[in-house]
């Protein structure tokens, strides 16, 4: 998944501004929290009519107060403005947090629908979440390596550009990015008064990141890239005028906006950040990251628990790797092997053209072989691009956008061509079927395409189901014809490896105290992975807690469900109908995917 681009709004992401970049320009529009307490107090309506409406009234809701994500998903009328993450709007939604708990508490549960019953559970648990979260200042960690206004670009490449119109709100939403800024500087310096701040050695790239978005040259910006190409229909002349209308905000006030941030950054930000690692060295930061693994495992595993499952992962697949490499004749160390791996030329491509298309000719193989593990697939098409120039020496080799029904926009699997020397072949497959199909794009767009859900169910993206499937996922390649030389092989076994590694040194930073080079040297002397990709992943789990937690759990999870429904039902076990099952209601929390699973496995033996 795009981690520049969380705009997977969460309720909890409302208060702790995991949404969006802040923004003062002007406030979105209020009366939320008068329309919950209407609705809450309001007599004669069904259970299900109430449920429903409050879900109409908070997914509006999320996507007046995170215009990025309603961009994201087609949500009309917010894409001329940027998320408002001023004190007083921050203050006032945690002030307005209860009110959906209160809707909901009017609420019978056991007068819904089997349907409705599973929305209610889901719903309450993300209240209950958010409620949970509000407690820890996130919204003061507003810029790091993957995040920040550096990548506002990103939302600005997925407006709608078809017309006049959406050229002009393109403009004036470039326009507003000063507000972005003077706003994100305002939280920053908050951060530093109270010692919250990401580590200083990941902050190191920001500035240059800066510098690539910000040419002299309003046209070679990234964030003029909607205005290289006009739709053909559009006259000559109405291209020219929005176009001089872009370079003219941009030379106007935008850039001088962001090297103002550059400067502050590296003369006053970076300088004062901290220079320890650990999510639990902040304020209160032991409970903030014992939630952060809750939030994004959906399990209620202890840091400690999970470290020790990672470990044991390590092992296990470290005795598949060793057979793998016995097989290929080498009879060197795991250590050497990998380091052919890494460096011989055999391995790597010379050109990105060469690079982007193998990784297009490994999509198509895989996509005719779909129908027979799925019964059902997503109708959204994919496609394979780059990650911009500007922001690939920070990124990892890939990751998925997703597309969007609604706004008629096709998912993407970016790719990282930058050190070419960096992006073994080795590693393509496992990546493509994780990425792509069938991992994130299948999944994700089939929650899109699910009828009769709610719109928060649809574009729900729990992490530990998301990226668990994506993950579980690169186990499929086998039975797509993936993995049929020991090389490839090997890098899925790699793949799972670097998961695995990520259970035991997230929990190492951030509960145990590892340093970055005891976290780099572990993860050195149990993958094949490139020093580029190693040092860009260490650098990943600091800034961003738990996350990296979530794929082998929810991995582990799915694939304990299939051990379940294979034993249980037997030679009536069906991998198509199973697959099904998993991803037919969306993303769900991984202990309520469990139950449902159950329940279903139940009702297939009967």
């Amino acid at each position: 998944m795009n981690t520049a681009l969380r705009l997977t709004i969460p309720l909890v992401a409302l208060v702790l501004s995991h949404a969006g970049p802040a923004s003062a320009q002007r406030g979105a529009p209020t009366g939320f929290h008068e329309r919950f307490v209407r609705l809450a107090g309001q007599r004669g309506l069904a259970d299900s009519v109430r449920l429903h409406r409050l879900f109409d009234l908070d997914w509006e809701d999320r996507m007046v107060e995170s215009p990025e994500s309603a961009t994201y998903f087609g949500y009309p009328g917010q894409d001329d403005r940027w998320t408002d993450l001023s004190v007083p709007t921050l203050q006032r939604l945690r002030r307005e947090l209860p009110d959906r708990a209160l809707v909901l508490r009017t609420i019978r549960r056991d007068q819904l629908g089997a349907v409705d019953r599973l929305s209610f559970d889901v719903f309450t648990r993300d209240v209950a979440d958010a409620a949970e979260g509000a407690r820890f200042p996130a919204e003061l960690i507003q810029v790091t390596q993957r995040d920040g206004p550096q990548y506002l670009s990103d939302v600005l490449a997925s407006m709608p550009a078809t017309t006049t119109a959406d050229y002009e709100r393109i403009v004036l939403r470039l326009s507003r990015i000063p507000a972005v800024i003077d706003a994100t500087i305002v939280l920053l310096d908050s951060g530093v008064a109270r010692g919250i701040t990401p580590p200083r050695i990941t902050l190191r790239d920001v500035p240059a990141q800066i510098d690539r978005l910000t040419p002299d040259d309003a046209m070679q910006s990234a964030l003029l890239l909607s205005f290289a190409k006009f739709p053909a229909s559009m006259p000559a002349a109405e291209q020219s005028r929005l176009r001089d209308a872009a370079a003219r905000a941009y030379a106007s006030g935008v850039r001088a906006s962001y090297r103002r941030l550059r400067d502050y950054l590296a003369t006053t930000y970076i300088p004062h950040a901290r220079e320890s690692l650990a999510r639990r060295a902040l304020p209160d930061g032991a409970a903030w990251y014992a939630y952060d693994v809750r939030h994004q495992t959906t399990l209620s595993r202890t840091p400690a628990e999970i470290h020790r499952i990672g470990l044991s992962e390590v092992a296990r697949i470290r005795v598949a790797m060793d057979s793998v490499i016995r097989s290929t004749g080498f009879t060197g160390t795991f250590a050497a092997f990998t380091s052919m791996l890494r460096t011989d030329p055999r391995f790597f491509y010379t050109d990105s053209a060469s690079l982007v298309r193998a990784y297009r000719d490994i999509a198509k193989r895989i996509d005719p072989g779909l129908a027979s593990l799925f019964g059902r697939l997503p109708r959204l098409p994919y496609g394979v691009a780059t990650i911009p120039a500007y922001a690939a020496p920070s990124q990892t080799t890939a990751y998925y956008q997703g597309g969007a029904v609604d706004a008629h926009r096709a998912g993407q699997f970016y790719v990282n061509t930058y050190k070419l020397d960096a992006r073994p072949i080795w590693e393509m497959e496992a990546l493509t079927a994780h990425e792509a199909v069938p991992g994130h794009h299948l999944q994700i767009a089939l929650g899109q395409e699910i009828d009769g859900v709610p719109a928060f169910r649809r574009h729900a993206q729990y992490t530990g189901f998301v990226e668990g499937w994506a993950l579980y996922a690169e186990s499929l390649g086998a039975a797509l014809g993936l993995y049929q030389d020991p090389y490839s092989r090997f890098g899925q076994l790699t793949y799972e490896m670097w998961r695995a590694i990520r259970l035991v040194l997230d929990t190492g930073i951030h509960e145990q105290g590892w340093t970055r080079e005891q976290a780099i040297a572990y993860f050195t002397a149990n993958s094949a992975k490139t020093e580029q990709d190693i040092v860009s992943e260490v650098d990943r789990y600091i800034v961003w807690p738990g996350q990296a937690l979530a794929y082998k759990s929810g991995e582990l999870a799915i694939r304990a469900l299939r051990s379940r429904a294979e034993r249980e039902l037997g030679a009536s076990f069906d991998v198509r109908a199973f697959h099904d099952q998993l991803l037919g209601a969306g993303a769900l929390p991984l202990d309520v995917l469990e139950a449902r699973t159950l329940e279903w496995i139940q009702a297939r033996k009967r």
